[in-house]
């Protein structure tokens, strides 16, 4: 066998929840993975890839998914707690905010040639700081995506557009 998994072997969905829970509103994506891991939606793999998810790239690539969908409390210049499909491709170009030691667009580069398809969704913060509680926007935001992913309506999230919507 190579190293690419065969097609039967593969997992079909992962979700790659990239933040620290420990810097209020970027505690989104492990939020969302704890919720997850509670209760999980049949189809979808977690990963909760704190605040290194570059740590995640080799279990990844074991799983060789379909689809990577990466979720990050990502600055967009939005109101707190909107939600948009981020193309991976315009990550760099549109100098996001993170908090994350490696931009995630590396990080999405890298796993490029493990996974078919690699969607980057967003969550704007409001307060990013150590110690300080989540935001109720930003909670109702993950309690709305953790929603959409199990009716499996998440691709309705509208597309963040590079024009008006960031500062």
């Amino acid at each position: 066998m190579t190293n690419a998994s065969s097609d039967a072997e593969r997992t079909a969905k992962v979700l790659l929840c990239v933040g620290n829970s420990m810097m209020g509103d970027d505690g989104a994506g492990p939020l969302l993975a704890q919720q997850l891991a509670d209760r999980p939606i049949y189809g979808w793999q977690v990963v909760d890839g704190g605040s290194a998810p570059e740590t995640e790239t080799v279990h990844i690539r074991e799983l060789a998914p379909k689809l990577l969908v990466v979720v990050d409390a990502t600055e967009m210049g939005l109101n707190p707690g909107e939600i948009r499909l981020v193309d991976p491709d315009s990550i760099g170009e549109m100098m996001l905010m993170s908090t994350h030691s490696m931009p995630l667009n590396y990080l999405i580069d890298d796993l490029r040639d493990a996974v078919d398809e690699v969607v980057m969704i967003g969550i704007q913060p409001d307060i990013v700081g150590f110690c300080y509680p989540m935001t109720p926007p930003v909670s109702q935001a993950v309690a709305a995506l953790y929603q959409k992913l199990a009716d499996d309506e998440w691709r309705q999230i509208p597309q963040l557009t590079a024009e008006g919507e960031r500062c």
